[in-house]
């Protein structure tokens, strides 16, 4: 439940890229908990998916943002009190390389911006990724467990070409500069790998993900967890910073195989070995502040006056 001294400008909201998986999801949940939504799109083609969510609720409103426009970001922040954002690639660069990292943090510095600009907005949740806290060259040689206050090496990236760590690293620390500059209070989720229906062997958070296991700090997140994580750190006054986000660690030999079972379901089943069935590889990475911020909370409908 929101903390009784949850009281924003207004129970408008906007989500943006609403034509993802996670901001569909969270359009969905914030209309069942009550708030009137601007779901802002960047691919006209992603309207189909929330019109008939419109059609059905009086309280969906749909809008067409481009990142790099700054005036369609405005139109579609315009009454709204908090900003939920997420980055989704853009149609004609659908892979992540060396360049989307300029691409990604345009639109992140566009859409802060136009936070800074909108004075009804009172907080912006920032999604980003675990890949911008767990690529670093002392990962190994670190006696604590890497939390929210670890930041992924950029040099570190380039010299591998971890492009979405590289991307999600330069897009957080360019809004997190930005937005205390401007004043905007902001929150980021770094989320772990999300496992949905979409989730592909194509996802560029698997770059490297055999030294992510060994290491014990590869992590996944459930969709319905990750909304919940989302909605609950802008409703709780108390968030603040980052928040690692993930509910499940891949650090057993069967978990490898059935992630890779998930991407690749054509291929042949992976060989068992009994030796490596019953090792537990040390997890390295806690989510302590985000379990302790979420004791409580509860993310069933829960009307927004």
């Amino acid at each position: 439940m929101a903390p009784a001294s949850f009281n924003p400008i207004s129970n408008t909201v906007c989500v943006m890229d609403a034509s993802g998986s996670l901001g569909l999801s969270l359009v969905q949940r914030l209309l069942q908990r009550g708030y009137m939504v601007h779901a802002a799109v960047q691919n006209r083609n992603c309207e189909l998916q929330l019109n008939g969510l419109s059609c059905e609720n009086k309280k969906l409103k749909i809008f067409y943002a481009d990142p790099f426009d700054y005036k369609s970001i405005i139109d579609a922040l315009r009454s709204c009190s908090g900003l939920f954002y997420t980055f989704e690639p853009p149609v004609d660069q659908p892979t992540y390389d060396e360049s989307m990292t300029e691409v990604e943090v345009r639109a992140a510095h566009n859409v802060l911006e136009a936070c800074a600009q909108t004075d009804t907005i009172d907080k912006v949740v920032f999604t980003s990724s675990a890949t911008a806290v767990i690529w670093r060259d002392d990962r190994k040689s670190e006696i604590a467990d890497l939390d929210e206050r670890h930041w992924s090496d950029i040099n570190f990236c380039r010299k591998f070409k971890l492009w979405h760590a590289l991307s999600k690293t330069l897009a957080e620390k360019t809004t997190w500069a930005l937005a205390m500059d401007r004043g905007v209070n902001m929150v980021s989720v770094n989320a772990g790998l999300l496992v949905s229906p979409e989730l592909s062997i194509k996802n560029p958070y698997l770059t490297g993900a055999a030294e992510l296991y060994e290491d014990g700090v590869f992590v996944t997140v459930d969709l319905n967890f990750l909304v919940d994580a989302h909605i609950c750190i802008y409703e709780d006054v108390s968030s603040y910073g980052r928040y690692l986000c993930f509910n499940h660690v891949v650090n057993r030999h069967e978990d490898a195989i059935e992630l890779a079972s998930m991407l690749t379901p054509s291929a042949p089943s992976l060989p068992q070995s009994s030796d490596q069935d019953v090792k537990i590889i040390q997890q390295r990475i806690s989510n302590k502040k985000l379990n302790e911020l979420m004791v409580g909370f509860e993310s069933g409908p829960q009307l927004v006056d």
